[in-house]
């Protein structure tokens, strides 16, 4: 399974489950060569950075942060793999359906966990059955609820979920409630050890040594050590069903930024994501190379519309609901400035909440341009009725109470955030707009904004997207990660057209035009400002090797090796 590298300190989603994707270009950005022979060398350690310390949520159920993610994809496996086109593949499940309602899964035989237990469908039955527990409080019940039976047996009406229905050992069939275009890229395809959790209730899990300190997976390399907010260790797993890895194992250690560079000039960094804030400055390392390709991630500022009710989005916040003042906020900044000044020709302005290297985006002439003009940006706040009544330089709201934007923004080691976050506030300034700026650190900064925390009210945000390009997870009236908390039945029709097969069938360009008009209604109602999409970024010291880059992110590391 490809891994997406993420530069983003976000939320990150699985998002197999929900968002989404499609075609690149087919072709690997790199491929770094091996010996003269071509022959990869066994033995070695690789060490890789995290800009930030993980949670501590290992496992695909219950992680909550990107940096987790990282950790998780060095031990874990989904069952499911997408190609450098971001199509299905089969990894350690293929599949056949008829009618894009019922799915046969069959699993390979042989493949075992880290413990020494061999997977089976009823792995993946327990994965399927937690996500769909009453006491689970995690977001990924939506990439189970689509299963038939589901419902019923989230709210106890049921004992098991129908939809699911064991043959064997090695083989499923799965029942979704309808045809969709998407169910295969939307159900859950990540398997937890059974095993592993006897007599934990779900509620539990999440704090459990099986998920924070002893995680078992079914990757290439196996987790020793986990020092926590430090380091993880790992070592290879001999016993990987895709072959034994090269490396003996991977360190992965939390680097400050500002140290980066040093280390990967003292070369006691090996492999490493970065802020493109210092691209020049690793490339003048003699032994080190960039590997830049393209990037399914974008950064957006969002607006607390609302609240989640527990089921639902409830659009139930008064202070940012006129049109006129989010549209006015867009205008009044200066986006090609900013990428530029922060993102140094690796990012680019996007009117879209779809990355550009999805099929479904697009094409930024048919959306609206939100170009640059903070005179247009006053004129909107002078209809809306922001204005200046005390002569303080700063509008009041209609009412002619003070108005204060407060801001906030996810805060790590990178020092670039504030001050990106500050070129923001200025902006909104210029156009009277008086902004309070709210550094949080990032591992408290999603859950404030999920339990819409009253102290929160704007904010900076990124997605990484991932394998089915329907946006539904991230922006539906009834998604949990609809931070936005926007509702808009005309954007639900739209998304649930653009899966139903009795409308699109198997035509892409069909299902292309309801999500084209998807983003155009997006653009209209504005609940979010996109701000820029960006490639993805890589330093490699030149003695890694075997490590390739597509759009879908990199190869399995059982792949990589070291030239001793």
């Amino acid at each position: 399974m490809k891994k997406n590298w993420i530069v983003l300190t976000a939320l990150m989603l699985v998002l197999s489950a929900f968002l989404a994707a499609c075609s690149g270009d087919g072709e690997k950005t790199t491929t770094n060569e091996g010996t003269a022979s071509g022959e990869p060398q066994d033995g070695g350690t690789l060490v890789y950075s995290l800009d930030s310390s993980p949670e501590g949520l290992f496992s695909w159920s219950f992680y909550g942060n990107a940096t987790d993610a990282e950790v998780i994809s060095f031990f874990d496996e989904s069952l499911i793999d997408y190609d450098e086109n971001l199509k299905p593949q089969p990894n350690i499940a293929s599949w056949k359906t008829e009618d894009n309602k019922v799915y046969t899964f069959t699993f390979k035989e042989g493949v075992k966990w880290h413990n020494g237990e061999e997977l089976t469908v009823n792995d993946w039955v327990f994965a399927l059955e937690t996500l769909a527990d009453k006491d689970y409080d995690g977001p990924r019940y939506t990439n189970v609820q689509t299963i038939e039976g589901a419902p019923a047996y989230h709210d106890g009406s049921a004992d098991s979920i129908s939809g699911i229905k064991v043959i064997d050992d090695y083989n499923i069939e799965i029942t979704f409630d309808k045809a969709r275009v998407n169910n295969l890229e939307n159900v859950w395809t990540y398997a937890m050890p059974a095993k592993e959790f006897e007599g934990i209730a779900v509620k539990d899990m999440a704090s459990s040594e099986q998920v924070r300190t002893k995680p078992v997976g079914l990757g290439p390399f196996k987790i020793k050590n986990i020092v926590p907010g430090e380091s993880v260790e790992f070592e290879r797993f001999d016993d990987y069903f895709n072959g034994k890895p090269h490396l003996d194992g991977i360190v992965l250690k939390v680097i400050d930024p500002s140290l980066t560079i040093g280390e990967l000039q003292n070369n006691t960094l090996d492999m490493t994501a970065f802020h493109p804030s210092i691209k020049a400055d690793i490339e003048a390392l003699d032994n080190v190379k960039i590997e830049q390709y393209p990037g399914l991630s974008y950064y957006y500022i969002g607006f607390r519309l609302g609240t989640w009710d527990g089921s639902k989005n409830v659009m139930n916040e008064p202070k940012y609901q006129d049109l006129k003042l989010r549209q006015a906020m867009y205008y009044a900044m200066n986006r090609d400035e900013w990428n530029e000044a922060f993102f140094y020709g690796v990012g680019k302005t996007v009117n879209t909440p779809v990355p550009s290297n999805h099929w479904i985006s697009a094409d930024n002439s048919e959306l609206e341009q939100y170009k640059y003009d903070p005179e247009k940006a006053k004129s909107l706040l002078d209809e809306a009725g922001y204005k200046d009544v005390d002569g303080d330089g700063f509008r009041e709201d209609p009412n002619g109470d003070p108005f204060t934007v407060k801001f906030s923004h996810y805060a790590t080691n990178n020092p670039t955030f504030e001050t990106r976050a500050q070129a923001i506030v200025q902006y909104w300034e210029e156009v009277g707009l008086k902004t309070e700026l709210s550094m949080t650190d990032v591992n408290l900064y999603y859950d404030q904004i999920e339990k819409a925390d009253k102290s929160i009210e704007v904010f900076f945000g990124g997605w990484s997207t991932g394998t089915d390009p329907d946006p539904s997870g991230l922006w539906r009236s009834d998604a949990l990660w609809n931070y936005s908390r926007w509702v808009s039945e005309k954007s639900d029709k739209l998304l649930d057209d653009a899966l139903d097969v009795s409308i699109v069938g198997t035509d892409q360009d069909k299902r292309k035009e309801l999500y084209v008009e998807w983003q155009k209604q997006f653009m209209e109602e504005l609940p979010a400002l996109p701000v820029a999409e960006l490639d993805e970024v890589m330093a490699l010291n030149k003695r890694v090797q075997g490590v390739t880059f597509d759009v879908s992110g990199t190869n399995r590391p059982n792949e990589w090796w070291i030239q001793q």
